[in-house]
């Protein structure tokens, strides 16, 4: 959509933008996703077979940042990292502090800042629209995710790419396609229910 005054592109709101109040809307904005982020972590399934456990962040990684736009996504994912470092005990199972950058499964987590900010920018694109376009989406945050995090273990463990992608990507592609189904069908609907206050929306 473009401006007609300027020329210049303009964004289509985000879930999250239906909210009043700009500056607070963005700071409980920000702060509630990196919360949420850090609840979701707790939720951590350890596999015999890879040191990479499941978990509930990518979920709310890739849902956040279709709600919430490019710049908040992008500031609440920076905030969970940062705080997870200085000590902060929100990620996986409850780790925190800079050990945790000697970890193999620390890349997913860096990815998820790229991720995040990826689905802000293509949700004002209106792909959070559709369950077509929200399947495109989720599909390209999971590699964004996955690309950061098999690189950083394939060069922590010393592993070839094939063992990186047997060890980090195929263990979960099951429960992120279950993921990415249940996206598919809550953005259009909550659309559908709250309503866009984008005129062109349609």
């Amino acid at each position: 959509m473009l401006n007609a005054a300027s020329g210049s592109r303009v964004q289509a709101p985000v879930l999250s933008d239906l909210i009043p109040g700009e500056r607070v809307r963005d700071l409980l904005v920000v702060f509630g996703f990196a919360a949420a982020i850090g609840v979701c972590a707790q939720v951590a399934i350890r596999l015999p077979f890879t040191p990479v456990p499941i978990t509930g962040q990518t979920f709310a990684v890739l849902l956040g940042g279709l709600a919430v736009g490019t710049r908040r996504a992008l500031a609440g994912t920076v905030l969970y990292l940062a705080l997870g470092l200085v000590g902060v005990p929100w990620f996986a199972a409850g780790a925190g502090g800079f050990a945790v950058l000697t970890t193999p499964s620390f890349g997913y987590i860096v990815g998820f800042v790229f991720a995040a900010a990826l689905l802000g920018w293509l949700a004002s694109r209106r792909l959070d629209r559709r369950p077509l376009t929200v399947l495109a989406a989720m599909v390209a945050g999971d590699l964004v995710i996955y690309l950061f995090g098999a690189t950083w273990l394939a060069v922590d463990l010393h592993l070839t790419a094939a063992s990186a992608i047997a060890l980090g990507v195929t263990p979960f592609l099951i429960g992120d396609a279950l993921k990415t189904l249940v996206a598919m069908g809550l953005f259009p609907t909550a659309w559908k229910l709250l309503g866009s206050r984008d005129a062109s929306a349609q």
